[in-house]
């Protein structure tokens, strides 16, 4: 049965959404209960803050990013199951730092310890009132939940929730610079094997326009072209730059307003042939729901540090599902480990069929064990181990302080 996005509105006023239950969670929990992993408590959360420099400056519309500032929690079982989790803070996006992580992170673990780590949705219920303020570490806390979860079941959670894409494609993302320098950039990715490139744009409409027909001539027709304005632009910049990039086979546009303006990007939906998708006007589900209701988007542009972590993410890819539309999921600057949540999210949902999973690529330190792996062209492959599974480098958490 086809439901129309009215249909679904109504659908949803009426509260009679069903989500579907995901194929390994019965067994999982059959598992669980053998094992008595549901008596498992939260013993401890150890929390480290740490700083990786990016190899060169990276620039979009919001501003010029050096280094990642980000959080790492591991959250320790009485029976010696470690579950791990990162936030990578994004100011101009979510409006969280490094230091206001930290902060949270203390009260977190103190609202947690001593409680059974498998009751993922009681745990994030009762810590929830801070995910607005702070979604990144909110993020990391469920990721580690998560983690244990997957652990205790003895299943990838890409497969715990019901998925089985264990390689997808991510597109590799150039930020800002004259066109000539950005063809040049995206030219060398096509050349080892990538088939979807994104760009920065989101300034002057026109040299944005110039920057677009550089990188399609130096990728050549059949390469996938993404841009993102980053709410660089008015409804009439937008309007204007879209026409102008028209020809130049964009497959999509991600945020090309402020995040509040949902009226002007349904304007701008309408007035331009390249889709729209939501970046920054899509936090949780709820905004996935406002945006359908506006007729906004075409797309959802889903990232963990956003909303909160694998849940939510997985809630937002299912209501778009519910609103045939189809999803991508991205990320700040995490490393393998929070990138390799993200890929177990995209791995476990039909219609997330875009990845932006690239962040670790200008990261001059990879930190993490195990964990998704990358090829020279793109593709991402999912490890087979329980949970996430990653591990954080031995001898590079001996060198962080422990918070």
């Amino acid at each position: 049965m086809i439901i129309s996005r009215k249909g679904f509105l109504k659908m949803l006023g009426f509260g009679i959404l069903a989500l579907h239950t995901p194929r390994g969670w019965a067994a999982a929990a059959e598992k669980i209960e053998k094992s008595g992993a549901g008596k498992l408590r939260i013993k401890d959360v150890e929390i480290y803050a740490f700083d990786i420099p990016l190899k060169e400056p990276f620039r979009a519309s919001l501003g010029v990013f050096t280094a990642a500032h980000d959080v790492l929690v591991r959250v320790i079982t009485d029976s010696g199951l470690v579950g791990l989790g990162e936030a990578s803070p994004f100011p101009t996006i979510t409006g969280d730092t490094q230091e206001t992580s930290l902060v949270m992170a203390r009260s977190i673990r103190e609202m947690i310890k001593g409680k059974n780590p498998l009751a993922v949705d009681a745990l994030l219920a009762e810590i929830g009132h801070v995910v607005h303020s702070n979604p990144s570490i909110v993020a990391a806390f469920d990721m580690a939940l998560m983690d244990i979860l997957g652990k205790a079941a003895g299943l990838p959670l890409f497969r715990l929730l019901g998925g089985d894409k264990v390689t997808f494609e991510t597109d590799v993302t150039v930020g800002i610079d004259t066109p000539e320098k950005m063809a040049a950039s995206t030219g060398g990715y096509v050349a080892r094997g990538y088939k979807n490139i994104k760009i920065k744009v989101g300034l002057d409409p026109d040299i944005d326009a110039e920057r677009v027909q550089a990188v399609r001539e130096a990728i050549g027709k059949d390469v996938s072209l993404r841009i993102d304005a980053n709410q660089g632009w008015t409804v009439p910049q937008a309007i204007y730059a879209l026409r102008k990039m028209e020809r130049f086979n964009v497959q999509f546009a991600e945020q090309p307003l402020v995040a509040w303006d949902f009226a002007g990007m349904k304007v701008v939906r309408n007035e331009s042939s390249i889709p729209v998708c939501a970046d920054e006007s899509l936090f949780f589900p709820q905004d996935a729901i406002k945006l359908i209701k506006a007729d906004a988007c075409d797309y959802f542009n889903i990232k963990l540090m956003k909303a909160g972590g694998m849940t939510n993410s997985v809630r937002i890819a299912q209501i778009a599902a519910a609103a045939n539309i189809f999803c991508m999921v991205g990320c700040m600057l995490e490393t393998r480990l929070g990138l390799t949540a993200g890929a177990h999210v995209v791995a476990s949902q039909r219609n997330i069929i875009f990845a932006d999973l690239d962040a670790c690529m200008d990261h001059t330190v990879d930190p993490i064990v195990g964990g998704m792996k990358v090829s020279k062209a793109g593709e991402i492959t999912l490890p087979e181990f329980p949970g996430l599974g990653v591990d954080v480098d031995p001898a590079f958490l001996k060198k962080l302080k422990r918070v």
